[in-house]
């Protein structure tokens, strides 16, 4: 035999060696927890970092995979298209996903993201579905690969950022209703999650205990210590929820991640996560936005507040993990939704350059303009946030071009006051120039306008017609990728990354296909 003189104690070595690798290689974790943080920024992060226990953001820091400089691959940002974007490894482009709300084109009227009349609320009077995510989600394609028996909820706040989260297959979406304050979901999950959130629901909603909660500092040090420059030393603060918006006002306080944790934990018991050799995976979405959404300068000392409850509540996060599964058999990742609401900054004060662009006043202008090019007609059907919408029907009746038209358009528009970019759908759709990826990336032919309009910032978008009034920013918003599990080398990576590349890591971790849109290679 050609290796009869290997000797025996080599075999025995090489088998050894060979058994430990595929020891090592079927070691998939039992669950994946996602935690993705609303408005989370990397500056208050780290200047809170003083007032943090040992257990939250410094574990997950110390000892995982941090990638320091995470972005987006697409603007503008918000929390819905945030969500869809790391679940789906891709861009608002693909996934559709372009924000919380667009015109709808057929009846010209905003829709709410996840709106479907189909399904019916549980808990609330919102009808929602994930059907208007076009493309599959991390959960849809676990759900695919263990032939549905991995089990994958979502747990938030917010309804958008809980249905784009768990996916078109997941078991269950769970989230607080702003009119009624329990905890709900959508008959799209089926009667299961249904008959466990209303047994939740009897001792554990908002509802049920918000009338007895007074928001105040974690502890004294919270309460004084001041990362703004702003006002010298704040006085702590006391807050109760009585308004007829206290469940909407509680949703964007330091309290409502700890009901968070508490949710998604008893949703980890209630489904026996984590417990078989299948992955699944828990969604969890927590706050760390200001208060009622309210200008930084009048709530700062909760800003930092918010901070160190959500600190705690990761703790307390991983602590019931690590006794109920063991965090050796799960992988953590942590991301932010990249976007903080912006202040409404009074730059003439201070004479920084500013002014108002007025959207509604200028598709008037437009109409006139194109009227007379064209003939009298209704070219502009209506404007919604910065994007004009064109009246298709009229152009096919004239036989006008759309791109001709578009383009005399984008010329006219350039040349108004405070306009820094005019793009036309063509131009987005068909453009290769890497200058306007980001902007192409977040558009999507079927949910945005025929023009877009990109004002200068430090301007004010106006829109008479809705009383809109937002001021144009385009602040980088830095904030961290963290991965962590038992194994990972902990290590501080600079390079630039961005958040669609996260799907596909975490794909490749568990070993199953990324989601079918996504295009983006693994980070590790």
């Amino acid at each position: 035999m050609k290796y009869k003189h290997i000797p025996i104690s080599f075999l025995a070595v090489l088998v050894a060696a060979i058994n430990a690798q595929a020891q090592t290689i079927s070691q998939a974790p039992k669950m994946v927890v996602s935690i993705n943080i609303d408005q989370l920024r990397s500056d208050y992060l780290d200047a809170f970092a003083p007032l943090y226990g040992n257990e939250g953001f410094k574990k997950l820091l110390e000892q995982g995979i941090v990638y320091t400089n995470a972005s987006y691959p697409f603007a503008p940002i918000d929390r819905a298209s945030a969500t869809a974007s790391m679940a789906t490894g891709t861009t608002p482009y693909y996934n559709g996903i372009v924000g919380r709300q667009w015109l709808n084109k057929e009846t010209l009227r905003p829709e709410f993201c996840t709106d479907d009349n189909t399904y019916k609320g549980v808990y609330t009077k919102d009808c929602s579905s994930p059907k208007r995510l076009y493309t599959s989600t991390l959960a849809d394609e676990l759900k695919v690969a263990t032939a549905g028996k991995a089990v994958v909820f979502s747990v938030a706040p917010f309804r958008d950022a809980a249905v784009f989260s768990a996916g078109h297959a997941a078991n269950g979406a769970i989230w607080i209703d702003d009119n009624s304050g329990y905890w709900c979901t959508s008959e799209y999950y089926g009667n299961k999650v249904s008959s466990w959130i209303s047994s939740y629901n009897s001792v554990s909603s908002p509802r049920s205990r918000i009338d007895n909660r007074t928001w105040e500092p974690e502890n004294r040090l919270s309460g004084n210590f001041s990362y703004f420059l702003s006002g010298g030393m704040q006085k702590p603060f006391s807050h109760k929820f009585t308004s007829p918006r206290k469940y909407r006002e509680f949703k964007t306080s330091g309290l409502v991640n700890e009901d968070v944790t508490s949710t998604a934990l008893q949703c980890m018991r209630s489904n026996a996560m984590g417990s078989d050799a299948i992955t699944d995976l828990l969604y969890i979405t927590y706050y760390a936005g200001n208060f009622d959404h309210k200008p930084t300068n009048e709530c700062q000392m909760e800003l930092q507040d918010t901070y160190v409850k959500l600190d705690k509540e990761i703790a307390r996060l991983l602590k019931e993990i690590d006794k109920s599964i063991g965090l050796d058999n799960v992988m953590v990742v942590m991301a932010s939704s990249g976007y903080a609401d912006e202040d409404d900054a009074d730059y003439g004060k201070y004479n920084v350059p500013t002014g108002t662009f007025n959207i509604s006043r200028t598709a008037n202008l437009l109409n006139i303009y194109l009227g007379a090019v064209y003939g009298m007609g209704q070219y502009v059907d209506t404007c919604f946030g910065p994007q004009i919408f064109i009246n298709h029907k009229l152009l096919e009746d004239k036989q006008i071009s759309l791109t001709q038209l578009t383009e005399r358009a984008q010329e006219f528009l350039s040349m108004l006051s405070g306009v820094r970019n005019v793009y036309t759908s063509q131009q987005l759709l068909s453009s290769h120039n890497e200058l306007i990826t980001k902007t192409r990336n977040g558009f999507n032919p079927q949910r945005n306008g025929d023009i877009i309009i990109e004002i200068n910032p430090g301007w004010h978008l106006v829109n008479d017609n809705n009383m809109e009034n937002k001021l144009s920013r385009e602040s980088f918003i830095q904030f961290p990728i963290i991965f962590f599990k038992t194994g990972l080398k902990p290590e501080h990576i600079s390079t630039p990354v961005t958040v669609d590349r996260i799907a596909p890591t975490v794909a490749k971790a568990i070993r199953i296909r990324a989601p079918n849109a996504c295009s983006s290679q693994p980070l590790f």
